[in-house]
């Protein structure tokens, strides 16, 4: 019987990608007005470099931007930019549909909630009380206080001891497969792919070990597995 429920926060419980790609060519915008030699699809590509290079996580990528393409840092510019993210990112914060109602259903039949996030953990909660979803979750576990990010297990494992739950008692949701769906898997515990589709590869994993997963399409579907 499941008692603890874990979900990841990013694309599934709201829509991060899609929020922070317009942010980021916000804040590239001003900055170019305000004296990037750049253009926004020369800026935006390698912005993502840097963000890829550094995670995303890293709270001074428009540092390094303005460092690479002027050979130093420029404070006006990152002032700039890192106020209109920010400000950007705030205002389109918006829940994936269901997600409220879900979470009060899941509380109500007595489910413990915990988050297991690949972040830093102010920056973590501080999304779920933007969100207004604070108050629904026991523990939020990340990997700044675990040590290690998902797939590891040892984040897995913290999370299942700070909720005195089991592996055969959870279930993690998430959108990743790689993070969030095999590392709960490698710990023993069951998962829930959401916002996401199995690729290949790991239809043929799944299918090889044996191995069943719920896959759904947005987060209301939870009410009818659990």
């Amino acid at each position: 019987m499941i008692k603890a429920v874990f979900f990841d926060i990013d694309d599934t419980l709201y829509d991060t990608s899609g929020f922070a790609r317009l942010a980021r060519r916000a804040a590239l915008n001003v900055m170019i007005d305000a004296g990037l030699p750049l253009t926004t699809d020369e800026a935006y590509l390698l912005l993502r470099e840097i963000i890829d290079e550094y995670g995303s996580n890293y709270d001074k990528h428009f540092n390094i931007l303005t460092k690479r393409v002027f050979g130093e840092e420029k404070p006006l510019l990152i002032a700039l930019g890192m106020i209109t993210y920010h400000n950007v990112k705030f205002a389109l914060l918006r829940l994936f549909p269901q997600t409220t109602k879900t979470l009060i259903y899941l509380k109500a039949q007595g489910y413990n909630l915990g988050v297991i996030s690949n972040g830093i953990t102010i920056k973590q909660w501080e999304k779920l009380i933007r969100l207004d979803l604070h108050h629904f979750f026991d523990y939020v576990i990340t990997s700044e206080e675990a040590g290690v990010v998902k797939p590891d297990k040892k984040i897995f494992e913290v999370a299942l001891q700070k909720m005195g739950a089991t592996a055969e008692e959870s279930v993690m949701i998430g959108n990743k497969f790689s993070e969030d769906i095999m590392g709960a898997l490698n710990s023993g515990i069951s998962a829930i792919l959401v916002n996401s589709q199995l690729e290949e590869q790991d239809k043929e994993y799944l299918e090889k070990n044996n191995i069943k997963i719920d896959v759904i399409s947005h987060i209301g579907e939870l009410k009818d597995i659990l």
